[in-house]
């Protein structure tokens, strides 16, 4: 099975660098997600690992370069467009196509038209599918090969939610065979459920690299909730911490800027009675908006609140 190598990866569009000295594993058995906002260059980063774009850095699959494979879809499996087929040729016919280039045998174009589901369709033409059909197809071409790793870009986009799960099932399903799957999607609840590791690169720059728990641990929006009789004096104390934040909640207090053991024995030193202390981890969510603030490459205006609503 295949190990990803990305090393230095670079490109630079009409002197405005959109991939700035990326570096990063992908690991067999795996999922690792690979996050970043609008803009941020993830696409372009693909492009370059197979090198569809040019640029700086390089990236080897098991110490091979993309390039250098002679059947590349029997080692690497790619989506990188939401429709990346011929509208007028019929669904099977263009995994045909592709399996002939690559010396697969027409019987396991059958067989991932039956995995993803596009049995029934498979003698139509793609350009009256719907988005999320032509991800199928795509995601089907990516597996005709039976390949060792994948890297896609936005798999679900178009999918309805029962597609999303599918998709999800699918993925840590190939990685538990001990493939390696290098997946983009903005989809942070599912990327959660999924990824074992994350890549998260802002403005085409490394933010962090390393497995999901850590990525979430390392945010500072984390709290800690605290039940007590003794609210008003508790909030009191704690907040002359330094950097300690107490917001009131409707049965207790929350709290960040200080661990709950921490709060434990300023409650227990102070003789104030604690019903709850329960640590709340922040969300994936959370995390990258935290960690990804101000590398948007595209700010929006925040809407204005009108009169009267609630803050």
């Amino acid at each position: 099975m295949a190990l990803i190598e990305a090393r230095g990866l670079g490109k630079v569009y009409g002197g405005k660098p959109a991939v700035t000295d990326l570096t990063f594993d992908v690991h067999p058995g795996t999922v690792t997600g690979f996050l970043g906002p609008n803009g941020s260059g993830k696409s372009t980063t693909m492009r370059l690992m197979l090198g569809l774009d040019h640029g700086s850095g390089t990236t080897t699959f098991d110490g091979r370069p993309f390039t250098a494979l002679a059947h590349p879809m029997r080692h690497v499996g790619a989506l990188l467009e939401a429709k990346p087929f011929h509208p007028t040729r019929k669904a099977r016919n263009h995994l045909l196509m592709l399996a002939v280039a690559n010396g697969i045998p027409a019987s396991r174009v059958d067989q991932v038209l039956e995995q993803l589901g596009l049995a029934e369709v498979a003698r139509k033409r793609p350009k009256t599918f719907s988005l999320g059909m032509g991800q199928r197809l795509g995601l089907a071409a990516a597996l005709l090969g039976d390949p060792h790793t994948l890297i896609l870009d936005e798999p679900a986009n178009g999918l309805d939610p029962q597609g999303i799960q599918w998709m999800r099932q699918l993925l840590t399903s190939l990685a538990a065979q001990g493939r390696s799957v290098f997946v983009s999607s903005h989809l942070l609840s599912e990327m959660a459920l999924m990824a074992d590791h994350l890549v998260v690169i802002g403005k085409g720059r490394m933010i962090a690299s390393g497995p999901v728990a850590d990525f979430v641990k390392s945010a500072r929006t984390g709290a800690v909730l605290v039940r007590t009789p003794q609210a008003s004096e508790l909030a009191a104390l704690l907040g002359a911490q330094e950097g300690v934040v107490v917001t009131p909640e409707h049965d207790g207090l929350r709290v960040t800027g200080l661990e709950a053991d921490r709060i434990g024995d300023l409650a227990f030193d102070n003789q104030i009675r604690l019903h709850e202390l329960a640590t709340q981890m922040a969300t994936l969510e959370e995390a990258f908006l935290e960690a990804t603030s101000g590398a948007e490459e595209f700010q929006a205006q925040q809407p204005a609140r009108r009169e009267g609503d609630a803050s």
